[in-house]
């Protein structure tokens, strides 16, 4: 896996997250929609996009971040955690808009995604 792959995966959750909340924008009008504007499964799913554009930053930060540095090699863990992160986030918040038992899964993508931060910070460190 490269930084490549992260570019991608990337904006192509970025775009994802759009589309999502334009298309979940379109009822936010209505004060009963998916339980009310305060209720767990409404909030949960506005955190799906936001999460997907969240986690495609991420993965694009990463990306430039190993151009920027210049390093000979890509931090293979991290890339793939940051991939893992970007897709078990979104994945999470929706599954726990269905079903509220679903948010212990929530350490997964966390998990995840800080263990990909340190990663790459420590890879950093040693140039």
């Amino acid at each position: 896996m490269t930084p490549l792959l992260n570019l991608w995966v990337g904006w192509v959750a970025i775009l994802v997250g759009l589309l999502t909340g334009a298309t979940i924008g379109m009822f936010f009008h209505r004060e009963d929609w998916f339980g009310g504007y305060g209720s767990w499964p409404r909030r949960m799913l506005r955190l799906v996009h936001i999460s997907m554009v969240g986690t495609g930053l991420l993965n694009l930060a990463f990306a430039f971040t190993i151009d920027y540095l210049q390093l000979d090699h890509c931090p293979q863990i991290a890339a793939v955690l940051f991939v893992v992160g970007a897709i078990t986030m979104p994945t999470v918040c929706a599954l726990s808009a269905w079903r509220i038992s679903f948010r212990h899964l929530f350490f997964v993508p966390v998990l995840s995604l800080t263990a990909a931060a340190a990663d790459l910070i420590i890879e950093g460190l040693m140039l």
